[in-house]
């Protein structure tokens, strides 16, 4: 059965990417290119599963939005 991860993919102040999968706890990397990210994400997912050994439940994508904060 396949399953489907929502994950969110930034950029850091280095210029890396970042990836982290809000519905798995603690599951996150980074890579230099996109393949690499994606290849990287989808072992962390994996070992994730593994640890947890819980059925996953997966969150409902609802969209993403960027909220500014003033000081």
């Amino acid at each position: 059965m396949n399953k489907y991860f929502n994950v969110i993919i930034e950029k850091d102040e280095d210029g890396y990417l970042v990836a982290s999968v809000p519905s798995l706890k603690g599951c996150h990397t980074q890579g230099k290119t996109l393949d690499e990210l994606i290849s990287r994400i989808t072992e962390a997912i994996e070992l994730c599963l593994e640890v947890e050994q819980e059925e996953f439940k997966p969150l409902e994508f609802i969209g993403v939005q960027r909220v500014e904060i003033i000081r």
